[in-house]
């Protein structure tokens, strides 16, 4: 069997290793892509309508009075910066890094929710804060998301080169 050297990493390859990697590539501008609209779409929603962003953050209970105001007005700027990277694919490695922990964060803020019994939206995309009287939180759909999305970042953290992507257009992987 023949083997060839990867020029991105160095190391010795199988003749099968090209086309595993372009094959990653795709997958990556579509996990990529994913996430910048996700976090777009939850960023802008969130803009729109900054103090119920606020009121969204203060409902989990999870952080000190004191800061929940700058935790509901920076999410959204740091979401839309974030989409914007991610779809230009722009220090991937590093948005994807971030994005993936800021999901971490809310996995673990709906899991919080949950586990205490408060009955509120996840604010996710907007809106947010205490369900009226009669209506019932859900917890399990934001959750599985969430995680999935954890999952995309964690594969763009590892495997950044993507196609259509300012990284790669610039060679900064």
């Amino acid at each position: 069997m023949t083997t060839a050297i990867d020029s991105d990493a160095g190391v010795e390859q199988s003749p099968v290793a090209p086309a595993r990697r372009e094959w990653m590539r795709w997958l990556g501008l579509l996990v990529r892509l994913t996430l910048g609209v996700v976090a777009g779409w939850a960023g802008l929603a969130k803009l729109v309508d900054l103090p119920t962003a606020v009121r969204a953050v203060r409902a989990y209970q999870l952080l000190p009075e004191a800061i929940v105001p700058a935790v509901g007005y920076a999410l959204p700027v740091v979401e839309i910066i974030l989409a914007i990277l991610l779809i230009t694919g722009l220090l991937t490695r590093y948005a994807a890094a971030v994005q993936g922990l800021i999901m971490l964060g809310f996995v673990f803020g709906i899991s919080w929710a949950w586990a205490k019994g408060l009955n509120i939206d996840c604010g996710c995309f907007g809106g947010g804060g205490e369900l009226a009287a009669g209506q019932q939180a859900e917890y399990l759909l934001p959750l599985l998301r969430d995680g999935a999305l954890v999952v995309g970042a964690a594969y763009l953290t590892w495997f950044p080169r993507t196609r259509f992507s300012l990284d790669e257009a610039l060679d900064l992987n």
